[in-house]
């Protein structure tokens, strides 16, 4: 009778029977027992209370038995720690054991019990099997090793195991390497950066010997090894090709994808000229190809693979297009990727057998198939330009077919076609416009309405076809709103005088009556460009467009080279590299073919990468996008420093600034060229993200003794506002003239404005907005203009301003564009605030805090410049800057000299430490700043103070 009977029971409470079955003397009767309880486990009873009793039969000759209680263990020694500490003794001795089987199922177990308890004595059982005179033996412990140092790597490090493993590649067992070569991988894997599989030539050797006696997954792990290493050159790599080729003719595919990843890896490094080369792209397909015969979900996986092999080398299966022809029982999703390979491998050699067929699967009743094998024909002719006329006749006979789907995916394909080939094939569009009625997927109408507004001056009826479209503007998609807004904007300016009133009401309907702030704003732009120069909006509407590329959806290259190293892994069948879906840290290593490795990518170290001249600018995101930067989320910036990675970061809350956070752009704030001081010493330690709060260790040497010298620092005086300038003329703004000025009180920074109304009505409504500027300036509240301004009046608003608008970089950074609406009109105007208004309170540092930064920055990052004609004496600058809120943290006399030293934070976390040098009698300042980063920040500070009270703060942030 089978052991199905164990899991039929439907008794109940029979937990006191089966204790007292396990208790029995009889052998059969106990090993029975012990069934029941793991028929009971495994269908999810829980029978952790007979853990002593179970334990108790581990002490038995019988081989099924112990397997049994083994099973048990494995199950609740977790939740039952203590007990679990009962079998210890047993595992030792059956360590022990003159059956290599129990010996290797007693080290197998203790590997699996993850009790912290119990690890640390497996130590010494694991030490002797290791060693073991049985290959099966050993070859099960080294799998042991793995877990173990899963559960405290620590001790195996300690015990010394990993070398041993090391050794273990040399057995002279083949499945004893497989097996050492996959616990060294598991382990390099969480371990990225231990370099545990130091592989060398003679090891190779080994593994490429142990390779052909393996069973098939020792063989992948083998391979997979080997597809690590880099060999020394073409020789060494044809070497190990030839020893590897055989795997191809495996019976496991997993054997086969991993064999195909090796060659793939090596024949980089082969001359193509090489008689070789060529012997290993013809040995290359045929395997390829038999794995289309396998099941449904191995052909999906192999295809998924072949897409990546055909992207990198096209000419492994050029000649073997038919094995991806579609059959009729295929799955969906193998069709649509044996699609996918048919259009890679097209070319004109092949183009009249391609076309032949995917017109046949355009008829077919799988709509989604349908869809992408239409598709796929105009994918060919912008591939392969000499068949393009044969496509665009093929997809006219679809469209004749009058199948809806079938008709609306042909006109997308065409809009692509005449992109790729500008009037060579518009006599077609006559039969295009007859199926107009009939398109009611919105990618189908937005290509047919830029089809009609591209080809306007050869469509008779173009604005009567463009009209019709306009009747549901509101209920049409966004796509179609934006193409249907261009299309009509381009047929005016082909025609003008016959559109003007379809061109006010596209615009006013896309500006007015439009929530969609895309569509708004292109309304705006056209609007704006036809109304003040129709010459310029001519030039950018109608402009050529480039042609689109043959191929647009190609992996991007080094991408695709990552994922040819993880080929036969999850990462070929998503296409997406380890990184993106293996959550923690195993699996995040990108792994590059042997030609890019050698291309000076160093990531051995940060400091060889500034030593040789890089910059860790480079590397680092920039945080404030250009002007010109479409993609740039402008509106979810995230503006805190990163944090960095070089010596661990002291604490505070004082953000430091780690990278270039503003990019280049206030130079001509300074109105001339700022010198640096000559680079002294050297080094690349990098930016803390954070400063102290308190050093306790004591600081010594250097400036040491400056922090006992800070008399002099009198008090503050007020901030200086600067006088109110006219920003915006009556003459440019309809009467309306504003004038302000920017000044800081409390912390808050204030916009004073003048309003004064120069025209004979009077204004209302007032309202006002910033657009997106470098340091996120923004009203904190509406315009408070609360009585109506009358001709000839004038009133003064204070609005306040925050600092968390969205962020953009403007040239010159302190430009701040303004928008001012009333009942007359909406009014734009520019103006550049004084960048002390972002000088914060709080950037005051402690003063070991401040000592500990200056010694820490480099000397490469100072900057010297001179203040001309200042005729203050140290205390009484200090007093003036410090209203301003640059602080004086320290002075000391040296010399003769004035040295002051102070420190400045701006609204978005930046800090510049400053020293002033100040000589009795000479008018000229000397200025120094230090600032963070190597390379990554240069911050100019330029304060120049008169005795007139004015102080102009003036800061260039750049590369």
């Amino acid at each position: 009778m089978t052991d199905s009977k164990y899991f039929t029971t439907t008794k109940k409470g029979e937990i006191f029977e089966l204790k007292a079955e396990l208790n029995s003397d009889k052998k059969e009767k106990k090993k029975e027992a012990v069934k029941k309880v793991i028929a009971s486990m495994t269908v999810g009873k829980d029978v952790s209370a007979l853990f002593p009793d179970v334990v108790n039969c581990m002490q038995t000759d019988n081989l099924e038995l112990k397997k049994l209680v083994y099973l048990y263990l494995m199950n609740y020694a977790k939740s039952q720690p203590d007990m679990a500490i009962m079998a210890v003794n047993t595992f030792v001795k059956d360590c022990e054991d003159p059956n290599p089987l129990i010996r290797a199922l007693a080290v197998r177990t203790m590997g699996c019990i993850r009790v912290d308890k119990i690890t640390e004595y497996l130590c010494e059982p694991l030490r002797k099997c290791l060693k073991d005179e049985d290959p099966y033996v050993r070859k099960t412990a080294a799998v042991c090793v793995a877990k173990l140092h899963d559960i405290n790597a620590q001790l195996v490090e300690d015990q010394g195991f990993l070398d041993t493993l090391k050794d273990l590649i040399s057995d002279s067992n083949p499945m004893v390497v497989a097996n050492a070569v996959a616990a060294l991988s598991e382990i390099a894997e969480s371990h990225p950066n231990s370099n545990l599989l130091d592989l060398n030539p003679q090891s190779i050797n080994k593994l490429l010997t142990a390779l052909n006696e393996c069973t098939e997954w020792g063989q992948i792990f083998i391979l997979d090894c080997l597809a690590n290493y880099t060999p020394r050159d073409d020789r060494e790599s044809q070497s190990i090709c030839e020893r590897v080729t055989p795997r191809l003719s495996h019976a496991n595919s997993a054997v086969v994808l991993s064999a195909v990843k090796v060659l793939m890896k090596f024949m980089e490094m082969l001359p193509k000229d090489l008689d070789y080369y060529g012997t290993l792209l013809k040995k290359l397909a045929p395997p390829l190809v038999t794995l289309l015969s396998a099941e449904p979900e191995l052909q999906y996986v192999a295809l998924r693979n072949i897409n990546l092999i055909v992207q990198k080398r096209p000419e492994i299966l050029k000649h073997e297009m038919k094995v991806f022809f579609v059959k009729y029982n295929d799955p969906i999703y193998v069709k649509l990727e044996k699609l996918d390979i048919m259009i890679r491998l097209a070319s004109q050699a092949n183009i009249a057998q391609v076309l032949a067929e995917l017109k046949e699967y355009a008829t077919e009743v799988d709509v989604d198939f349908v869809r992408k094998a239409v598709r796929a024909i105009g994918r060919c002719a912008i591939k392969v330009e000499q068949s393009a006329e044969r496509c665009v006749s093929t997809l006219l006979d679809l469209i004749q077919t009058k199948v809806n789907y079938v008709v609306q995916e042909a006109i997308v394909v065409i809009k692509d076609i005449f992109r790729k080939y500008p009037n060579k094939y518009e006599s077609v569009i006559a039969t295009l416009c007859e199926n107009l009625d009939s398109l009611d997927e919105p990618e189908a109408r937005a290509a047919m309405i830029w089809i009609v507004g591209e080809y306007a001056e050869r469509i008779d009826n173009a604005d009567e076809l463009l009209e019709s479209f306009l009747e549901g503007f509101h209920d049409e998609s966004t796509q179609v709103q934006l193409q249907l807004l261009t299309a009509i904007v381009k047929l005016f300016l082909k025609k003008p005088t016959e559109t003007q009133e379809l061109v006010q009401q596209v615009l006013s309907l896309a500006t007015q009556d439009s929530d969609n702030p895309d569509l708004r704003d292109r309304g705006y732009i056209y609007w704006r460009l036809l109304s003040t120069d129709p010459v310029a909006a001519k030039e950018v509407v109608l402009a050529e467009k480039p042609l689109i590329s043959e191929e647009t959806d190609l992996i991007e290259p080094t991408l695709l080279e990552e994922l040819i190293c993880h080929i036969g892994t999850l990462a070929s069948v998503y296409h997406k590299p380890p990184s993106a879906f293996v959550e923690g840290s195993r699996g995040v290593m990108h792994k590059r073919l042997p030609a890019r490795t050698g291309s000076g990518e160093g990531t051995e170290s940060p400091d060889v990468g500034n030593a040789a001249g890089g910059s860790a600018a480079e590397a680092a995101p920039s945080i404030i996008p250009s002007q010109g930067d479409l993609l740039g989320d402008l509106l979810n910036l995230d503006l805190a420093p990163p944090t960095t990675t070089g010596p661990p970061p002291p604490t505070s809350g004082m953000q430091m600034g780690g990278m270039d956070l503003l990019g280049g752009g206030l130079d001509s704030l300074l109105g001339g060229d700022i010198g640096g001081s000559p680079a002294m010493g050297s080094g690349f330690g990098a930016a803390p993200a954070v400063m102290p709060a308190s050093l306790n260790a004591p600081v010594g040497g250097g400036l040491g003794d400056l922090f006992d010298l800070g008399g002099g620092v009198g008090m503050p005086m007020g901030a200086y506002i600067p006088p109110k300038t006219v920003w915006l003329p009556a003459m440019k703004a309809k009467g309306l003239e504003i004038s302000g000025t920017f000044a800081r009180r409390a912390g808050v920074i204030q916009m004073e404005l003048v309003l004064t109304n120069k025209a004979m009505s009077v204004m209302t409504d007032f309202a006002i907005q910033f657009n997106r500027n470098s340091f996120g300036l923004a009203p904190a509240g509406p315009l408070q203009v609360l009585t109506p301004l009358g001709p000839n009046q004038t009133i003064e608003v204070s609005l306040p301003l925050s600092t968390v608008g969205p962020v953009m970089k403007m040239d010159p950074l302190n430009n701040l564009q303004v928008a001012v609406k009333n009942n007359i009109d909406v009014f734009y105007f520019s103006c550049q605030y004084p960048i002390s208004m972002l000088f914060v309170e709080d950037g005051k540092m402690e003063r070991q805090v401040f000592l500990a930064t200056w010694k820490d920055i480099p000397n490469d990052n100072e900057s010297q410049f001179q203040i001309q004609d200042c005729h203050l004496n140290s205390d009484a600058a200090s007093n003036k800057l410090q209203g301003s809120n640059i602080f004086t943290i320290a002075k000391r006399t040296v010399e003769g000299q004035d040295m002051l030293y102070m420190s400045i934070k701006l609204s978005n976390g930046i800090w510049v430490l400053a020293e002033l040098k100040v000589q009795a009698g000479n008018p000229n300042y000397t200025r120094n700043l230090r600032k963070r980063g190597v390379g990554s920040v240069i911050v100019y500070q330029a304060t120049k103070a008169t005795l007139k009270n004015s102080i102009v703060y003036l800061t260039t942030f750049s590369k």
